[in-house]
């Protein structure tokens, strides 16, 4: 791995605060009780940006067979199994091996054939991996060198693949339910998981992106409905949650 590049987009200190709560990625009701809540949002709208690219039809039972995908940044493997077992084809790739061991060990107990590797995506440029599809799930608001991850990313992507993209946008919504809300009031998560500096902005991700040749084709963001105490798709309110979906020509 070439420490140059590892320094710039990975930062220790998040590393070690996702590996202290590790072993609770598949605790529904745990410290990650957010990523589970916002799941079936992430998986539905990933599967059907994906399947209106691929000329999919999102209502098969795996529409999305036969596609290579790479979970970047996977954690316990939360969006690698449903992805999975939508016929895809996935590794999930994490900087906190105790993340990796977590998901290795939950997705034998499924019976889910998925490669699990404790890496970066700098290590995989280097080996020339490409993909159809690269995700990245509430990651870009924790990596130390923002433009030299999307670079990276990005260029783990092939010509005509895809990347999804999950995040918090930066704005005093977001500080007031994505801090204040789900931190200190709800807490959903504990204090200090994110700092609002690090929540990006649309403009900044496409920014980043444009100098990789992905251009962003769809933006929709996700609210939650107290009464129903669930996620839904909220395309015109990116102020707070907000997915991506970016196509390289």
């Amino acid at each position: 791995m070439s420490a140059k590049s590892a320094a710039a987009t990975v930062d220790p200190a998040e590393i070690e605060k996702f590996a202290a709560i590790a072993d609770q990625w598949w605790d529904a009701e745990g410290e990650f009780k957010p990523l589970h809540m916002l799941n079936p949002v992430r998986i539905g709208y990933i599967r059907d940006r994906l399947c209106a690219r691929f000329g999919r039809d999102p209502l098969k039972p795996k529409p999305l067979a036969g596609l290579s995908i790479c979970d970047i940044g996977c954690g316990g493997g939360l969006i690698c199994e449903p992805l999975s077992r939508l016929g895809a084809d996935v590794t999930g790739v994490d900087a906190t091996g105790r993340s990796i061991d977590i998901a290795l060990n939950h997705a034998q107990r499924m019976g889910l054939d998925i490669r699990y590797r404790h890496t970066t995506a700098d290590q995989l440029v280097e080996e020339g991996a490409q993909f159809d599809a690269v995700v990245n799930m509430e990651v870009v608001e924790h990596v130390a060198d923002l433009h030299g991850f999307l670079s990276d990313a990005a260029a783990l992507v092939r010509p005509g693949g895809a990347m999804a993209l999950s995040t918090f946008n930066r704005t005093a919504k977001s500080f007031a339910l994505g801090i204040v809300g789900a931190e200190y009031i709800l807490r959903w998560l504990p204090r200090g998981t994110h700092n609002w500096r690090k929540f990006v902005k649309p403009s900044e991700l496409a920014a980043g992106l444009r100098p990789t040749g992905m251009q962003i084709a769809d933006l929709c963001g996700m609210a939650y409905n107290p009464v129903q105490d669930e996620f839904h798709l909220a395309p015109r309110d990116v102020a707070v949650n907000y997915l991506a979906f970016a196509i390289k020509s």
